[in-house]
């Protein structure tokens, strides 16, 4: 089990997200963006646009998924 950050993942908190892999902290953090727009959190606004941007383009977005993979991997276990 390893922990990313909003912040890490390209947010602007550091709300911990926990997970076996770097999907599961990409997906927990996709979760935090889409209940922060709902609540209407304007600091989180700007990275659940990227966020949505990655969703629609995946290959456009593949440099900022292996740089995740990548510093994911680099993270101590917990």
């Amino acid at each position: 089990m390893k922990t990313m950050t909003c912040r890490q993942l390209g947010g602007p908190c550091d709300l911990a997200h926990r997970g076996e892999t770097h999907d599961d902290v990409i997906n927990a953090q996709d979760q935090h963006l889409k209940q922060a727009e709902k609540d209407g959190d304007a600091a989180h606004q700007p990275a659940r646009d990227e966020m949505k941007s990655r969703w629609r383009h995946p290959k456009k977005s593949l440099g900022w998924y292996r740089e995740m993979k990548q510093a994911f991997a680099d993270l101590p276990e917990d």
